[in-house]
């Protein structure tokens, strides 16, 4: 079941549509582009992409790069500690 509830956005990974129409994952929540946030830990990804919520946020379709490296579980947790601050 997907998480309803509200998170703080620390909790969340940020996917972004890059201006060159890549689709990545966004450790750091500061490469420019369209961004779509999702949980971190559960099958919300997984959710997101499969009832299109993920393609309709990031206006574009989902290369099979993305695609096939959500679907293998490749590691999609944070992995940075903020910005030059430490704490953004």
């Amino acid at each position: 079941m997907a998480c309803r509830t509200a998170r703080p956005k620390r909790d969340l990974q940020r996917i972004v549509r890059t201006p060159d129409g890549d689709v990545v994952l966004d450790p750091s929540g500061r490469q420019a582009g369209r961004g779509a946030y999702v949980c971190v830990g559960t099958d919300c990804l997984s959710i997101a992409i499969t009832k299109g919520a993920l393609t309709r946020a990031l206006e574009t379709q989902l290369p099979a790069t993305f695609l096939a490296s959500a679907a293998t579980g490749v590691d999609t947790t944070l992995t940075t500690e903020g910005g030059p601050r430490g704490q953004e």
